[in-house]
């Protein structure tokens, strides 16, 4: 009897069928040994928690501020006065470094509530309320001075202190990040 001229493989059907099942059982063994290595290197679910948090704004008295940890960083919440409001908002933008107008960084209908994250943008030192020549945040390290809007007015600061994502979930709950 003569060999059949695909090669010794009696029936070509079964060969693909080897193929693909061989291809199969290696992407299957692949997949369990990647969703394992690939779920290791999402965060933490300490880290996930702290990536937002809540804050109830009935703990912060008009003229005062509260500093909360978030994401390693100080987090002022402010409730600001009329007055400093007033002031924030008489500013003309077009002498300012880092030009933002006051209703550009709080929600609109809460103006009273300034939410900022609290590190210098200059060298990420913690700067002090009330201490500056207007009427905001003074950082001592380097004499970044900024305004009651958290704007850059003087000092080697580059930018404005950041305003971080954040919603208000009632007139006083917020939801940062």
């Amino acid at each position: 009897m003569s060999e059949p001229e695909n090669g010794g493989d009696k029936d070509p059907n079964r060969r693909d069928f080897i193929y693909i099942a061989a291809g199969a059982g290696a992407a299957g063994a692949a997949a369990m040994t990647l969703v394992p290595l690939i779920g290791q290197m999402n965060p933490a679910a300490d880290t996930l928690a702290l990536a937002s948090i809540e804050y109830d704004l009935s703990k912060v008295e008009e003229g005062m501020q509260a500093v909360v940890k978030w994401r390693g960083k100080p987090l002022f919440v402010r409730y600001r006065t009329k007055k400093e409001i007033a002031e924030a908002q008489a500013v003309d933008i077009k002498t300012l470094r880092d030009p933002q107008t006051d209703a550009e960084r709080v929600k609109a209908g809460h103006e009273q509530y300034l939410v900022l994250v609290g590190v210098c943008t200059h060298l990420g030192c913690v700067p002090n309320f009330g201490t500056g020549d207007y009427g905001g945040w003074f950082c001592p390290c380097h004499g970044s001075q900024y305004d009651t809007s958290g704007r850059i007015r003087g000092g080697p600061a580059p930018k404005n202190l950041e305003v971080p994502e954040y919603s208000f979930l009632s007139d006083t709950k917020i939801k940062v990040g």
